[in-house]
């Protein structure tokens, strides 16, 4: 019978177990079906290096996190940048 092996397959019984879940997690999401920011698309978004991300479509490069699109402060940044501008455009 073949045993089930997941991408933290290769680390064994090494580093513990929480810290290779925390890996798991981390890689399948890296990994997974990613939407593109500009064209929507999913699945044809690939990290170039830490923080780059380039989509096959839309040959769009964008930045983002280390292990995924978007981060919690960068969501954050974009919700400010917003509401300023509507703040502008209300104010003229």
């Amino acid at each position: 019978m073949a045993k089930k092996v997941t991408v933290d397959g290769s680390f064994g019984p090494r580093y513990g177990s929480s810290v290779r879940k925390k890996w798991r997690l981390i890689v399948e999401k890296m990994r997974g079906d990613l939407r593109c920011p500009k064209c929507q698309t999913i699945g044809l978004v690939n990290r170039v290096s830490v923080g780059i991300w380039y989509c096959k479509k839309c040959q769009a490069k964008f930045t983002g996190g280390a292990y995924n699109i978007e981060t919690l402060r960068g969501v954050e940044s974009y919700r400010v940048s917003k509401r300023k501008q509507r703040e502008l455009e209300v104010a003229e």
